[in-house]
């Protein structure tokens, strides 16, 4: 689920993220001890993401941002998309709609 690529942790979940899924995915976004982390989550195989996706989500951004890195969302399906747009994620954390976009500079 997790890789690296020059220095950026890629995580790539898969299927749902929900109450059942999320602790998974919340372990690979720990940044604690890193500084200035970047993290690319990878959700093109994501297939349904509900509040406590995005609620993770939010903590993973603030976390972040207080170790003075960033977080980015790459290839989103529609629905997760529309998801994150309807809330506003798309507001603090940059959506790219490749991986390679995500992963650029």
């Amino acid at each position: 689920m997790a890789t690296a690529t020059d220095g950026i942790r890629v995580l790539s979940p898969a299927g749902e993220i929900d109450h059942d899924t999320v602790q998974t995915l919340r372990q690979a976004l720990d940044v604690t001890g890193i500084t200035r982390p970047r993290i690319v989550v990878d959700m093109r195989r994501v297939t349904f993401m509900d509040s406590v996706g995005i609620n993770l989500l939010i903590e993973a951004y603030k976390a972040v941002s207080k170790a003075g890195g960033w977080i980015r969302l790459a290839a989103p399906s529609e629905f997760v998309l529309r998801v994150v747009q309807l809330v506003g994620i798309d507001r603090i954390i940059a959506c790219r709609p490749t991986l390679r976009e995500a992963l650029a500079p």
